[in-house]
């Protein structure tokens, strides 16, 4: 039973799918710091001081004069400002992944583009697929034209 499990394990997917995770959750502690104290202060400093963390609506009508207050009352509160924070990482991380996938993307064209642009023809003997460049057939090895001039 051990040994099956060290195959399943190790198997390729899952030691990928593994790094992934780990990688994802590096990045998503990467993306939570770079909003909370990157782009959070500057958006406070310009609402003069707010933080959004502590933006919040006491759900039990009554008013509390800060959240620490209203949790310390057992208040239901909704916390908007914490939803934007959350809001504004996950911008973050779709972002980024789409400019993964474009540049995936972008990578894996230029192999087809590239087969694409060779120029082909046909054998006029034989009928077979050839570059438009050759002077002689490589499958029946007849002459197609003259050779170029050697430069010289």
């Amino acid at each position: 039973m051990f040994k099956e499990f060290k195959e399943f394990a190790m198997k390729g997917n899952v030691v990928d799918l593994a790094v992934g995770v780990i990688i994802g959750a590096a990045f998503g502690k990467i993306v939570t710091s770079l909003v909370n104290d990157i782009i959070m202060p500057p958006i406070g400093a310009l609402t003069k001081g707010l933080n959004f963390k502590n933006l919040y609506v006491a759900v039990n009508g009554q008013s509390y004069p800060s959240l620490k207050e209203a949790q310390e009352a057992g208040a239901p509160v909704i916390l908007y400002g914490q939803f934007i924070n959350v809001l504004l990482e996950f911008l973050i991380v779709a972002w980024c992944v789409f400019m993964l996938v474009q540049a995936i993307t972008r990578l894996q064209r230029k192999p087809v583009e590239q087969a694409e642009e060779t120029k082909t023809q046909n054998c006029p003997y034989c009928v077979s697929v050839i570059s438009a460049e050759a002077t002689r057939c490589p499958h029946c090895t007849s002459q197609l034209s003259e050779a170029p001039a050697a430069a010289g």
